[in-house]
Formats: C-alpha cells, sequence, structure tokens
C-alpha cells in the first residue's frame, strides 16, 4: 500500500513542473486525492459495500471535480493533472503510467450490459477534451489527441486526431511520453489543403485550354469575314 501511496506522489514529481516538493502534492493535487479516493472506495466496492463505496466516491467527485466510479481498474502510477471534469466509467480499466488531462471522459455509448466502458493499457495519454466512449481498447504507448471523440479500438503506439477520432502515427514513428499533444497532424485541415492545392491545379489547366483555344477561334471569325 505504501509503496502503491509513493508511486502516485512521484509520477507527479517526475511529470509536473510545477510540483515543487512532495508535501505539495500531497495537500494540493486533487488528482491525486481523487486516485487515493477510489483506491479506498474501490476496495469497498470489491468487498461488496456498494452504497458505502458509491457514496465515498460521490464525496470525492464533490471535493476534487474528478468522478471516477468505484469499480473501476486503475493500475500504478496514473497521473490525472488539472482534473476538473474527468470521468471514468465503472468498467474502466486503467494500466499503468497513464497519464489523463482535465475535462477527459471514459465513459459508454448507451444502456448496454457488462463491459462498456474503454480498456487503456499501459503509457496510454488522453490529452484535454477527449471522450473515449464504449468498450473497446486504447493500446499501449498510444495518444489521444485534445478534443478527440474516440469510437473504434486504437492499436499500439497510434496517435489519434478528430472527430471521429482518426488514428494519424502508428509505429515507425517514436512517440515519448512527453509528446506535444497541442501540435498534433489535423487531418480534416490536411483534406482541406489538398483540395485547394487540386483546384490550384484545375484553374491552371482551364486557363492553359482557354489559351490553346483562342487562336482556333480567331482563325474562324477571319474564315467566316
Amino acid at each position: 500500500m505504501f509503496k502503491t501511496l509513493k508511486n502516485d506522489i512521484d509520477v507527479v514529481m517526475d511529470q509536473d513542473p510545477a510540483a515543487r516538493n512532495r508535501l505539495e502534492v500531497i495537500f494540493n493535487y486533487s488528482g491525486v486525492h481523487a486516485i487515493w479516493s477510489h483506491r479506498l472506495a474501490h476496495s469497498l466496492w470489491k468487498r461488496r459495500f456498494y452504497f458505502l463505496a458509491r457514496f465515498l466516491s460521490q464525496v470525492s467527485r464533490f471535493l476534487t471535480g474528478i468522478e471516477i466510479h468505484p469499480g473501476a481498474k486503475i493500475g500504478q502510477r496514473l497521473f490525472i493533472d488539472h482534473g476538473m471534469g474527468v470521468v471514468i466509467g465503472e468498467t474502466c480499466e486503467i494500466g499503468d503510467n497513464c497519464t489523463i488531462y482535465q475535462g477527459v471522459t471514459l465513459g459508454g455509448t448507451g444502456k448496454e450490459k457488462g463491459k462498456r466502458h474503454p480498456t487503456l493499457e499501459d503509457n496510454v495519454l488522453i490529452a484535454t477534451g477527449a471522450k473515449v466512449l464504449g468498450s473497446m481498447r486504447i493500446g499501449e504507448n498510444s495518444r489521444i489527441g485534445a478534443g478527440s471523440v474516440v469510437l473504434k479500438e486504437v492499436p499500439p503506439n497510434s496517435t489519434v486526431v478528430g472527430i471521429p477520432g482518426k488514428v494519424v502515427i502508428q509505429d515507425g514513428v517514436k512517440i515519448g511520453h512527453d509528446l506535444d499533444h497541442i501540435n498534433l497532424p489535423d487531418p480534416v485541415s490536411d483534406k482541406f489543403r489538398e483540395l485547394e492545392e487540386e483546384m490550384a491545379r484545375m484553374k491552371e489547366e482551364l486557363a492553359e485550354l482557354k489559351k490553346q483555344d483562342q487562336p482556333s477561334l480567331k482563325g474562324g471569325v477571319s474564315h467566316d469575314n
């Protein structure tokens, strides 16, 4: 237990440059408070003290702004940075060394039964405002870009952006844990750029055709005269 608590503090010290010392992390980091509260609530949930577990999770939600269902399974060294608005559903499974930013939802898509929330493998990063919905697996070392909506399974070593989320980087490209998740590829912008280039080429071709037709038109007019 003490090793787990130490890991929860150490991961903040490792990843957040604003964290000056461990005492500050213990008393001032809502993400750490939410995780510790969840570990206790999850222990109660496994022992079938469902009401107490849910009550504790709601108290934690009120105090931290982070809602983690007590049934969710969380691994070691989860880092919830500026976690206001984070929602983690009942059947979520989160591996080790994952990072979740504010406004992230790991939720379901309806009233389906059984496993209905996502599974995050090790070393996954979910950036600000992203929504991962449904029972799917996010492969290890993958990154979900800010504001993305993921509805399908993501293979390992991938970067996903957009609505709906699309894989824009997969394998062959080094993706470190310090990924700049703000400056990600934008597939929609890329498609518009391709269309603009295609329209420019078509205009050039049309202008060239007009130039070729002009001599023949002049010749036809002089013949009629």
